[in-house]
């Protein structure tokens, strides 16, 4: 006779991951470009989905993310930087000044 035991575990993650950090906080977005409106389309598997109308082409791109993130969060461009993924749609965004629960509510 053979016994098998099967554990399923089944996790579900929309919650934004978000790192602190000693000068502000680090998160990642996923880029949906050539959208039809600049819009955050939700979150899932802890990043953060941002509809753009640009298209990935020489960085138009970033630049709308920088100004569309500035905008939302309330702080100045200056004060985001993206770390990682300039060249794909997958990227790690740092925003200088600003706190975990300051992004949470505004984002809801």
């Amino acid at each position: 006779m053979l016994c098998v035991l099967i554990e399923i575990n089944l996790v579900c993650d929309n919650m934004l991951t978000i790192k602190e950090t000693p000068t502000g906080i680090n998160f990642s977005v996923r880029v949906l470009p050539r959208s039809s409106r600049n819009e955050i389309a939700g979150e899932a598997e802890g990043v953060l989905r941002v509809k753009l109308t640009a298209p990935p082409v020489e960085g138009a791109a970033n630049e709308m993310l920088v100004k569309f993130l500035a905008d939302k969060l309330h702080v100045a461009k200056s004060k985001i930087t993206i770390l990682s993924g300039q060249t794909g749609r997958a990227k790690v965004i740092s925003v200088s000044g600003l706190k975990k629960q300051e992004l949470e509510a505004i984002i809801g």
